[in-house]
């Protein structure tokens, strides 16, 4: 095993799990904020054991993951808008749950953990299709079009997944105003579709092929 890989993935995984808890339980004011444990318990334990499986079976895409260093200005712009996108729900789901603003059923709460979860084995499926996946956009030596499975009905299947985990991570928060901030992604994420679909077809042989027989990038028979 990489013991550098190994610990610089803990460490990154450790200060998620920190600053995620900072962010909803200093606003919220309590411990008791039960939705926060639960968005946690839901998104970390699948991340650790995702990591653990990657770190045995492929460290490389591992260690590309761990790789947020973004070299073009328009992407450290959407990385930029993702993070204040990200901070506001979190605040305002903490507040939400301290002033109870606006309470949502246990039954809605428990419908978007589900959601969140479907997500996350459609993000778990891409990552076993497509080696070359990257958190930065780039065209990597050696990287081939991917077509088959999910890369074979849209363009973008882990964007669709993001797209399905983070709408749904508001309500599991129990939050109606962490959702609409939230709704942000959509143009964020169409920037960012935009410019790494630029990039790809000007450096990666075939893209442009692909695209034709693939033609929505990321929602069947929308877009």
């Amino acid at each position: 095993m990489d013991q550098k890989l190994f610990g610089s993935a803990m460490v990154k995984f450790l200060s998620g799990v920190l600053l995620l808890g900072l962010l909803l339980f200093l606003p919220a004011g309590t411990f008791a904020y039960w939705q926060g444990w639960l968005l946690m318990g839901i998104l970390f334990v699948p991340m650790f054991v995702a990591g653990l499986v990657m770190m045995v079976k492929s460290p490389e895409l591992l260690r590309r993951r761990l790789n947020a260093r973004e070299e073009q200005t328009e992407q450290k712009q959407v990385i930029a808008w993702s993070g204040l996108m990200f901070l506001a729900a979190f605040l305002l789901a903490g507040l939400n749950f301290r002033f109870g603003w606006i309470v949502l059923p246990r039954w809605l709460v428990w419908t978007a953990a589900g959601l969140f979860l479907l997500g996350y084995l459609l993000y778990a499926e891409v990552l076993r299709e497509n080696v070359w996946l990257s958190r930065t956009i780039e065209v990597q030596e050696h990287q081939k079009v991917i077509e088959t499975g999910l890369y074979g009905i849209v363009r973008h299947p882990m964007y669709a997944a993001t797209l399905l985990l983070f709408l749904s991570m508001p309500l599991v928060l129990g939050s109606v105003l962490s959702f609409a901030v939230m709704l942000l992604y959509l143009p964020i994420i169409s920037k960012r579709i935009r410019n790494e679909e630029a990039v790809l077809e000007q450096g990666l042989e075939g893209y442009a092929d692909y695209k034709k027989r693939v033609k929505y990038r990321l929602i069947p028979g929308i877009w």
